[in-house]
């Protein structure tokens, strides 16, 4: 699934536009409904938020929300959301969040072309 949102953070561009701005993978569906079945609750939705810190300058957190805040652009796929706050909209524009297992555990991560350099361990960039 495509979802295509405009730079300035407002209505999806029609169907024409080839700009794909935010992805949210396969893996990533299946891990959120795989915890909203643990919890017992469909209605739970993942969060990608990006804050000023870590080792390159901004990080991604991840939690999960029952409430969607009406500035939130939201994400549908397969019956899971995801939810993007407008402030981290702009450094998220372009990305596909994932989930993956691997040797340093298994975690979301953000496939993030915009960024310029990561930290060692990708918890953290630079734009």
């Amino acid at each position: 699934m495509e979802v295509i949102i405009d730079a300035n953070f407002g209505m999806a561009l029609g169907s024409g536009s080839s700009k794909t701005l935010l992805e949210f993978s396969d893996s990533a569906v299946r891990k959120l409904k795989q915890l909203q079945a643990e919890e017992q609750n469909p209605g739970l939705m993942l969060r990608v938020s990006v804050y000023g810190g870590g080792c390159s300058g901004f990080q991604y957190t991840f939690s999960l929300e029952e409430e969607q805040k009406p500035v939130d652009k939201s994400v549908e796929k397969d019956g899971a959301t995801l939810l993007i706050d407008q402030s981290s909209y702009q450094y998220l524009a372009g990305s596909t969040v994932d989930y993956v297992e691997g040797l340093e555990g298994a975690m979301f991560v953000v496939n993030n072309p915009n960024a310029t350099s990561t930290c060692g361990c990708g918890a953290s960039f630079s734009i």
